[in-house]
Parts: structure tokens; C-alpha cells; sequence
């Protein structure tokens, strides 16, 4: 026991916890009792809408703006005119202002007023994997080697043609129409939880652009930001005092009591039912997320699967192991970005090929040994994994050596959760200008993960929030088996 003297008084102990665990276990437990979003709006009851072929998502997005033509869209046509300028090529018509207007700032001309169209070879070499034969190019082998496994999908366009385009990916709206809910937040929005003990939407690595998730659907649906550090995983979640777990329990069962108490007194109060709950909930999560994230039952080979003997694949590699880790106990959404940077690493307007094969080498093994792993353990079928990024790269050269924004076409992937493999749908053009083929629009992957999830993004809708048809977007059945 400890003196009483320890204790927070009641109200400074409710507000620092309500602002520690901000978007966390408070907004948790707020959605839960129906206080997320309105105070005349209720939640979903979590249950899906029909049944679902998938439970969880882990989602990877590389920031900056992965070329297409370097990865997974081989395009040999930029190699063999590399020089001329796109007018001198048999796609002369790519750039025909009534094909581009889809983007609302088209952006042409480098810094003197000059055209950037002059083709700029591929910097990497491709080779063909697995059964399917689909190309991967030479940065990114180890992915190559699960190509049986993924569905690519080489045809997405978007709107915005600067880096607010990872806000567009993630919520279908472009920055200037404000701020909407992210894919993540849907789903944690329509779907309950699968572990009183954890988050059920997490995020791990660098975000700049917007940091929230929930927007108008509520803290609630933010996302819990994580590192992988065990003793030190979550954000304001260390007690203040020192305290040990028992001496920490006793002052919850106060404060709880003392809720009780008012509870009582108030019986209407919804806001003080759901305080007692997130107070619950955050002190469990203390104890279980370090866990999760403790590697020490892990055998060598697990870890070296996912890169961590060697030092540039070790922190994505850990932070892929915690996302296998958090959808084995149950967590719905787990999103992690690579790439540092207001704008991401990726983003290569000059030496394309040292950034991207650097790059390639920090998430290639990491990526693969996750798929691999989750294949093994049985936990594919019920996980979605995607590898996206806000646009490709332009066939034209930048800066000699580099590569600008392109939106107009470039390439994502996915695997699991009942989606075919061994399967490349939709195609650009030759040079990788526009995606011509099967295009979609990134709400399409939303849809997608929705529909392998059994949510009708319809039945989601808030009262007072209408959304466009381009918001819902359309299920790629194609690659859905």
C-alpha cells in the first residue's frame, strides 16, 4: 500500500487521463456507448453487414510516390525512346489537355518554363516470378518471390498531384474539399472489436499531412499512434506517479468508486458510463500492447525472416512483426507508413535510382517475410495486406536523374483475405502515362477491403455527412476470388 498523499485528486486525475489517452481508450469506449460521432447519432452495432471473407488490414504505404515503372509496371518503351521527347513517340496524344483535366493543378513545366517530356529510361531491371510469371523489377525480389500470393493492380489514378494526394489515398477526397474520415476510420467506425485489451485501429511511422483519422465520425475512429518500443509503445500512457501494477490498480478502483458514486447520482449521464469504461480499457492496455510488441517469444528464424539481422531492414521489420503480432490478438486495422519526410523518402524528383533501390532494400525482405509468415501461420486468408503509395512517377525525366508527381497512372497491390494471386489487373499505356486499362480510383481499393471485410459502406452513412458516389467507390472484383 502508499499514502494516500500519491493519489490524484478526482478531477485532475480524470482530465490528465482524458487527455493522455486522447483517441484512445476515452474515444474508444465513446464510440462504444454511441458518443463518437453526435449526440443524436449512434454507431453501427459492429456487426457486418454480410459475411466477411477477411478480419484484419494491415495497410503499407510508402510516402513520397513509388515509381510505377520501377516496381511492379514494366514499361521497356521508356528505355527504348529514352531522350525523345513524348511528341517524338507514337503516345504523342498523352498529354491532350482533355485527358489531363481530371487533376486539378497539372504541372508540365520545370522550374524554367521547359517541358518536362523527354523520356527518362527505367533504372532498374525486371524479372519474371513464380507460376504466374508476372514482372517485379530488381528492387523489390523478395516480393517477387510471393507474386502467386498478390494481386497487383496497375491502374489507379487520383486527383491531386502533390503529396496531399496520401490524404486523397486514404479518405478518396482531395485536400481542398476539407477533411473526411480515412479508410481505417470506416472500418473501425463499422466493425466492433475483437480484443477489449487493444486499440482496434492502429498507426506506426511518419505522418505529416493529417494526423487524424475520424474527422467527423469522432475521435473515436482516430487511429492509436505506436512505436515499437516495449517500454515505451503508446503516447502519455505511462502513469505519472510510480507506481507498480498493484499500487496503480488500487488508485483505478478508487477513481472507479468514486465514479460509481456519481453514476448513481446520474443515471442519465451516458459521458460518465463511458468514462468508467475507457478508464478500464486504458489500464489493460498498459499491460497487453507492450506485451504484443515483445519479440522475446519469437525464434530466430521469425525474426530473420523479417529482416532483422541486418541493420537497414531491422525497424520496418520490427514494426511488420508487431502488425503480424497485432492481428494475431485481434486488432481490425493496422496502417504503418515508411518514408520520413514532410513529403515522404520517396520522393524521387532527382537520383531516382540510389533513392528508390536504398528505399526498396529498407521494406523489400520485411514485406515479403510478412506475407510469408502470415501464410504459414494460417492468417493470410483472414488478412488483408495492401502496398500502396499516393501516385507513381513520371515517364519524363526531372532534374536529369529524377522522376516528378504522377497521378495519372501507377500501380498498388494487394494480398489475402480471399483476394486472388498470381494475378496483374488493369494496365497504363506503353510509357506508364495513364492507366488505361480497368482504371480505378483509389476509393476503389476502400470498397474493396470493405466489401472482403462485409461492410456496405452505405449502411456507414451519418446523418448530416453526404457522401458522393466517388467517396464509396467500387469493389475490383476482378481480383477478388
Amino acid at each position: 500500500m502508499f499514502p494516500l498523499s500519491q493519489f490524484h485528486s478526482r478531477r485532475s486525475f480524470l482530465s490528465g487521463a482524458g487527455l493522455g489517452f486522447a483517441g484512445l481508450a476515452l474515444s474508444a469506449m465513446l464510440q462504444r456507448d454511441g458518443l463518437g460521432a453526435s449526440s443524436t447519432h449512434r454507431p453501427p452495432d459492429g456487426k457486418p453487414h454480410f459475411t466477411p471473407k477477411a478480419k484484419s488490414v494491415i495497410w503499407l504505404f510508402m510516402r513520397g510516390g513509388v515509381s510505377h515503372m520501377e516496381s511492379f509496371d514494366n514499361k521497356p518503351m521508356l528505355t527504348k525512346y529514352a531522350g525523345k521527347t513524348i511528341n517524338e513517340t507514337p503516345w504523342n496524344g498523352v498529354q491532350d489537355p482533355e485527358r489531363l483535366k481530371k487533376v486539378r493543378v497539372v504541372v508540365v513545366n520545370d522550374a524554367n518554363g521547359q517541358q518536362r517530356n523527354e523520356l527518362f529510361p527505367l533504372q532498374i531491371g525486371f524479372q519474371k516470378y513464380g507460376q504466374s510469371g508476372i514482372e517485379v523489377s530488381d528492387w523489390f525480389p523478395h516480393i517477387g518471390s510471393c507474386v502467386d500470393d498478390i494481386a497487383f493492380v496497375r491502374s489507379m489514378w487520383t486527383t491531386d498531384d502533390n503529396h496531399g494526394a496520401q490524404v486523397q489515398f486514404h479518405s478518396g477526397r482531395h485536400m481542398l474539399d476539407g477533411r473526411y474520415p480515412t479508410i481505417g476510420a470506416w472500418v473501425k467506425y463499422g466493425l466492433g472489436t475483437l480484443n477489449d485489451n487493444l486499440p482496434q485501429f492502429i498507426t506506426m511511422g511518419p505522418r505529416f499531412f493529417d494526423t487524424r483519422d475520424g474527422h467527423y465520425l469522432g475521435p473515436a475512429n482516430d487511429a492509436v499512434p505506436l512505436k515499437v518500443d516495449p517500454n515505451d509503445p503508446l503516447p502519455y500512457a505511462k502513469p505519472e506517479l510510480d507506481l507498480s501494477h498493484d499500487e496503480q490498480k488500487i488508485e483505478f478502483d478508487l477513481i472507479n468508486r468514486l465514479n460509481r458514486l456519481n453514476e448513481t447520482k446520474y443515471p442519465d449521464d451516458e459521458a460518465m458510463r463511458a468514462r468508467i469504461k475507457s478508464y478500464e480499457l486504458a489500464f489493460r492496455m498498459q499491460a497487453a500492447v507492450p506485451n504484443v510488441i515483445n519479440f522475446a517469444d519469437e525464434t530466430q528464424a521469425t525474426q530473420d525472416l523479417y529482416g532483422f539481422d541486418d541493420a537497414q531492414t531491422k525497424p520496418f521489420g520490427m514494426q511488420l512483426l508487431a502488425a503480424r503480432r497485432f492481428v494475431e490478438k485481434g486488432v481490425r486495422f493496422i496502417q504503418i507508413m515508411h518514408g520520413d519526410g514532410a513529403a515522404g523518402a520517396w520522393d524521387a524528383h532527382s537520383n531516382l535510382k540510389t533513392n528508390h533501390a536504398g528505399l526498396a532494400g529498407q521494406v523489400d525482405k520485411p514485406i515479403a517475410g510478412l506475407l510469408k509468415d502470415l501464410k504459414q501461420r494460417g492468417l493470410l486468408n483472414e488478412t488483408i495486406v495492401v502496398f500502396a503509395t499516393e501516385f507513381g512517377r513520371t515517364p519524363g525525366s526531372q532534374s536529369g536523374n529524377g522522376r516528378d508527381h504522377h497521378p495519372y497512372g501507377f500501380s498498388i497491390w494487394m494480398a489475402g483475405g480471399s483476394l486472388k494471386g498470381g494475378i496483374a489487373h488493369g494496365a497504363t499505356d506503353e510509357i506508364g502515362f495513364h492507366a488505361d486499362e480497368h482504371p480505378h480510383y483509389v476509393t476503389d481499393v476502400h470498397a474493396t477491403i470493405m466489401q472482403l471485410l462485409g461492410l456496405d459502406a452505405r449502411r456507414l452513412e451519418v446523418p448530416g455527412h453526404k457522401r458522393l458516389e466517388i467517396d464509396f467507390g467500387q469493389p475490383i472484383d476482378k481480383i477478388i476470388a
